[in-house]
């Protein structure tokens, strides 16, 4: 896989060095293990997989190559280009501005743009409506575009699918850049609508049997069908698209839904499922499957707490921490900060959206069994000072370039 030119300071020699020994271990990864790093009183159970994935680095790359281009002119982010506030921090000391927040909000006027300005487009991709408005103001979308390559890859599936004849439900957080984009993209082929989880699904279904009023339809799923959405003709042949960072078992657990609501009341056999739902299976990103996989292996072992790091905002972190939530304490912090003593954590409580200080959150008694993983927008130099800090709080002095030799030799 091609390799990035990523800034240093967010590599991390250990890190780098665990993952690729891992990697000539296990060259088809297949293994989902996790690894362990036996500090002694400290045991940290590292996910196999984490951290940056191909289309963070790839954005990263070409943002800060904008600005090394560029100096002196003026160089905009359509909005957050990941979900990191130290990657974003970073651009904006360098001079980048933000032309929105990641809720699609204006933080600055269209008026303010210049056709000589910079403008980036962010890691989620963007809709085909502010395409369009940088291009009448002169400006070239394309030009430093960081879009997934695996987000471009379910707006090409989408619109295969779309232009097949099928109606695309999307799996996603209706706010979410990616979702927005997907949608922006996807209506363009077909008519499209938006369940963020289940139980939206299990409400679409209810259209799909014509169990519940067409009209109430427009209220249901307000501001999240195209436009022209006909529920009696476009809920007759569907294909499920992720917004790539949704849970994999979620997204598989609507599709398969969707599916034998459809076919059981169009009383379609199973052997012709293919006239009334298409096979979208090749939509989850590969790194959110890796790293949901991997979070699945890890918690086979036994630990006390589960700390996974990342962007509070960040979608395909959130879900790493629902999966550990389901097995033992999971604190979700964004970097090694919110470590404040052995007697207080400093966390994001997804439940109510805000972030909260838990006291106590280490066991009483040693040596402690603490599970770590991060989101896909990560720096593996923050993985790292997060491992050191824990060490610092439990009494231990980590020799970083010792471990590193460990794992090289």
């Amino acid at each position: 896989m091609k390799s990035f030119n990523v800034p240093e300071h967010y590599r991390s020699p250990l890190i780098t060095a665990i993952k690729q020994k891992r990697k000539g271990d296990d060259k088809m990864k297949k293994d989902y293990s996790p690894t362990v790093l036996d500090l002694g009183k400290l045991q940290i159970i590292l996910a196999r997989h984490f951290g940056f994935c191909y289309g963070v680095e790839n954005a990263i790359e070409i943002a800060f190559r904008a600005v090394e281009e560029h100096p002196g002119k003026r160089i905009f982010l359509l909005s957050e280009m990941i979900h990191n506030p130290g990657v974003n921090a970073d651009l904006v000391a360098l001079g980048v501005q933000f032309i929105m927040d990641n809720k699609g909000n204006m933080l600055m006027g269209w008026d303010q743009l210049k056709s000589d300005d910079i403008v980036i487009i962010p890691a989620f991709g963007t809709t085909l409506e502010l395409e369009q408005q940088l291009r009448d103001i002169g400006i070239d979308p394309t030009h430093y575009e960081t879009t997934c390559p695996f987000v471009e890859k379910v707006w090409n599936r989408a619109g295969k699918i779309g232009d097949d004849g099928y109606t695309i439900v999307v799996h996603g957080k209706p706010g979410h850049e990616e979702t927005r984009a997907t949608f922006s993209h996807s209506k363009l082929h077909t008519p499209t609508v938006i369940v963020k989880d289940m139980e939206q699904a299990k409400l679409l279904g209810e259209y799909i049997t014509e169990s519940l009023p067409e009209e109430q339809f427009y209220t249901d799923f307000h501001g999240q069908y195209s436009e022209g959405f006909d529920v009696a003709k476009d809920l007759q042949r569907i294909g499920v698209v992720n917004q790539t960072t949704m849970l994999a078992s979620e997204t598989q657990a609507i599709a398969d839904y969707l599916k034998q609501e459809i076919l059981f009341y169009h009383r379609t056999p199973a052997h012709k499922s293919a006239d009334r739902v298409a096979d979208t299976r090749d939509t989850l990103c590969y790194a959110t499957n890796d790293n949901q996989s991997a979070v699945t292996g890890m918690l086979d072992e036994d630990a006390d707490l589960a700390i996974v790091i990342g962007g509070y905002n960040s979608s395909n972190t959130s879900h790493l921490v629902e999966l550990c939530e389901q097995k033992l304490p999971t604190y979700f912090i964004k970097d090694e900060t919110c470590l404040v003593s052995p007697q207080e954590i400093k966390h994001f409580d997804m439940h109510t959206n805000t972030e909260i200080s838990t006291k106590g959150f280490l066991p009483v008694f040693s040596p402690y069994r603490i599970m770590v993983t991060s989101g896909a927008s990560c720096p593996d130099a923050l993985v790292e000072r997060v491992i050191v800090r824990l060490s610092a709080m439990c009494g231990l002095r980590v020799d970083v370039d010792s471990l590193v030799s460990q794992w090289e030799g």
